[in-house]
């Protein structure tokens, strides 16, 4: 009953009259994360204002961010897959905690720059769109990355082999796994929080991204930022596959080339934003949205490349295959491996 109540909301307009007639199709669409410029730059304008005019006049939608919707992140699934949510925007590195699969694509230390990302998501995109299908009845439209997260620090450091000891501020699983092998103390804390924590003490660095570190003020209280990303934050947008299966083709055909414009928009992005991060944190000035500090930011020094491989190979991938088991050790060797040189083998 849900399912087809939802889908009757969110298709409204679709029937035997002629098209001119018909009221437009009203599609409820959940965003990613409020506050930050994948959703308001790109996602929400998308939706509220060129979807009407790709359309012609067809297609209107409404949007919200998921974390201002009442909506768990780690319910999206399972709530996209009964057709609760038919729209929606899946953070993968909260959604790994009912799927540990939908992560490999952002592990700690596998994606130390974009164009390393860009590969990856290449690679394994015909798997995820696969597992969502397979598994959730979901239609995967594009694929999304947030700007680099990576290491602020109160003290200075040179590296990845320096951060032991400390207490870091994490949002993953994998994050967590990967600052322990280095000795370091891992600690969950929310964004909002991240700059009270360091400032008083509770933790000595943070992994953040680099220009949202720096709206917080992160470079009031750190000295050192490190370029090595050690995640993205990816996240993907996807359909319930019947809610996308109920419009008419031709608006799924104006939907997806909109979408593949709007996902390359917001790569771009993710880009200028991560190393506008480094520019105003470091005082540079070609700053022009965010504050500049007098921040020291480590360039990522062939040492650190050689530490990240073997991180990866030694901790986070036999963890992660550890969550998720033998099928995921099979998407590795077969998506992964061949470009990467590392297989994954049973614990």
């Amino acid at each position: 009953m849900a399912l087809a109540a939802c889908l009757g909301l969110v298709l409204a307009g679709i029937g035997p009259a002629a098209a001119e007639e018909a009221p437009p199709i009203t599609l409820k669409i959940v965003g990613g994360l409020a506050g930050v410029a994948q959703y308001t730059r790109h996602e929400m304008p998308f939706w509220t204002e060129q979807v009407p005019q790709l359309t012609q006049g067809r297609v209107r939608a409404e949007v919200a961010p998921f974390d201002r919707s009442g909506i768990r992140g780690t319910e999206m699934l399972q709530l996209m897959r009964l057709g609760v949510v038919p729209f929606g925007t899946i953070l993968l590195s909260i959604s790994a905690s009912e799927e540990p699969e939908i992560n490999v694509m952002d592990l700690a230390v596998m994606n130390p720059d974009i164009a390393t990302l860009r590969s990856t998501v290449t690679l394994l995109r015909p798997r995820l769109e696969a597992l969502l299908q397979d598994r959730f009845n979901l239609a995967l439209l594009s694929i999304y990355a947030y700007p680099a997260q990576v290491v602020f620090c109160r003290q200075p450091f040179a590296g990845l082999g320096d951060l032991g000891g400390r207490r870091i501020r994490v949002s993953s699983v994998s994050q967590s796994e990967l600052f322990e092998a280095l000795g370091a103390a891992p600690v969950v804390i929310p964004f909002a929080d991240i700059l009270a924590n360091l400032r008083g003490g509770v933790v000595e660095c943070a992994v953040t991204g680099s220009l949202s570190g720096n709206a917080l003020g992160l470079h009031t209280v750190s000295t050192h930022v490190s370029r090595q990303a050690i995640s993205w934050g990816v996240s993907v947008f996807a359909a319930n596959a019947n809610a996308w299966a109920a419009l008419p083709a031709g608006i799924r055909t104006q939907l997806q080339s909109g979408l593949t414009d709007l996902q390359e928009q917001i790569w771009r992005s993710a880009e200028h934003e991560t190393e506008e991060g480094f520019i105003c944190n470091a005082g540079r000035p070609e700053c022009a949205h965010g504050t500049r500090g007098h921040m020291v930011v480590l360039d990522d020094e062939p040492r650190d490349r050689q530490r990240r491989a073997q991180l990866l190979r030694d901790v986070v991938l036999p963890s992660w295959v550890r969550r998720c088991g033998a099928d995921c050790i099979e998407t590795w060797n077969t998506y992964i491996a061949p470009n990467r040189g590392i297989l994954a083998k049973p614990e």
